[in-house]
C-alpha cells in the first residue's frame, strides 16, 4: 500500500514532469518561431508572438544578424509541413497573373512560370481551391522593413498548407552586399518563410517601399501600380496600438484569389 509520504512525492514528480514537458513544448515552438535575418536598419520591436510571421528573436545582434523581428517570416509547425507539394501542372513557359480581391482594393501580381515553377503552380493550385478566400492579411511592418503579410489561413502567422515548396530565383536581385542584403524594390511580391531554406508555405509579403533584406525569398511576382498605392495606403494607416510591426491599423481581407495565364 502506498503510504501518504509516497504519494506526495509522486504526485510532485508528476506535476513537475508535467511543467517539464510543457517546458521543452514552450522551447520548441519558439525555436520553430524564432528567425534571425538581417536588414540594414535598427531591430524593430517585438509586437505579437505569431510567426509564418515569428515576431521573435535576439534583439542584441547587429549587421546580418540583426532586425530579427524586422523579417518576413514564416513557422507553421511541422506537422503542417509534412504533405507533398502540388503536382505540376502549370505551363513552365507562360506568364501567369495573380489576382487578389481585397477589402482595401484590387491587386494584379504578374508572375513568371519560367523564373518560379513552383512557387506559380503551388499559388494557382491553391487559389483554384479557395485557400486564400477570406483571409486577413495579418501583419504589417512599418520599420526596418517595408511589408505587407498575407496568405496565412490562421490569421496568427503559423498556418500553412501542408507542404513547402523550394526557394526560387534567389538571385533575381544581385549580389548581396557586405551587410548581408540586396534591395527588394517597392512591387515586389516574395515568399515568407522560417529563416531556413525551402520552407516556404502559402504566406507572401508584398512590399510597398525599397526594403533590405537577405536574398533568400523567393522574389515571385510584381505588383500593378493601383495595387501598390492600395498596400501604401493600408501602409499609411499604420499598425495596431501604434508599434512598427503587428496587425494593420486598416483590416485587409483577401476575399478572392485567382491565378491564370497572363
Amino acid at each position: 500500500m502506498v503510504s501518504s509520504d509516497q504519494r506526495r512525492r509522486q504526485l510532485a514528480r508528476e506535476k513537475f514532469e508535467r511543467q517539464q514537458q510543457r517546458r521543452e513544448e514552450a522551447r520548441r515552438r519558439t525555436r520553430r518561431l524564432t528567425v534571425i535575418i538581417a536588414s540594414s536598419v535598427a531591430v524593430v520591436a517585438v509586437v505579437g508572438v505569431g510567426a509564418y510571421v515569428g515576431f521573435d528573436g535576439d534583439d542584441s545582434k547587429s549587421s546580418a544578424g540583426a532586425a530579427a523581428t524586422a523579417d518576413p517570416s514564416a513557422s507553421p509547425s511541422a506537422s503542417e509541413s509534412s504533405a507533398p507539394e502540388p503536382e505540376m501542372t502549370i505551363d513552365k513557359k507562360a506568364k501567369y497573373s495573380m489576382s487578389l480581391s481585397t477589402s482595401q482594393g484590387d491587386i494584379e501580381i504578374a508572375m513568371d512560370a519560367a523564373k518560379t515553377p513552383h512557387t506559380t503552380n503551388s499559388f494557382k493550385a491553391l487559389a483554384d481551391k479557395g485557400y486564400f478566400d477570406d483571409t486577413k492579411c495579418h501583419r504589417l511592418t512599418t520599420q526596418g522593413i517595408f511589408v505587407l503579410q498575407c496568405g496565412d489561413p490562421k490569421g496568427d502567422g503559423t498556418g500553412g498548407p501542408g507542404y513547402t515548396i523550394p526557394d526560387e530565383n534567389l538571385t533575381a536581385l544581385g549580389k548581396a552586399g557586405a551587410d548581408g542584403a540586396v534591395t527588394y524594390p517597392a512591387g515586389t511580391v516574395a515568399m515568407a518563410n522560417t529563416g531556413q531554406p525551402g520552407t516556404g508555405g502559402s504566406q507572401f509579403f508584398l512590399v510597398y517601399k525599397d526594403t533590405k533584406l537577405p536574398p533568400s525569398y523567393t522574389p515571385f511576382g510584381t505588383m500593378d501600380d493601383a495595387g501598390l498605392k492600395a498596400v501604401e495606403k493600408v501602409a499609411k494607416g499604420g499598425v495596431t496600438g501604434g508599434a512598427g510591426d503587428g496587425a494593420p491599423k486598416k483590416t485587409v481581407t483577401v476575399k478572392k484569389v485567382t491565378v491564370d495565364k497572363a
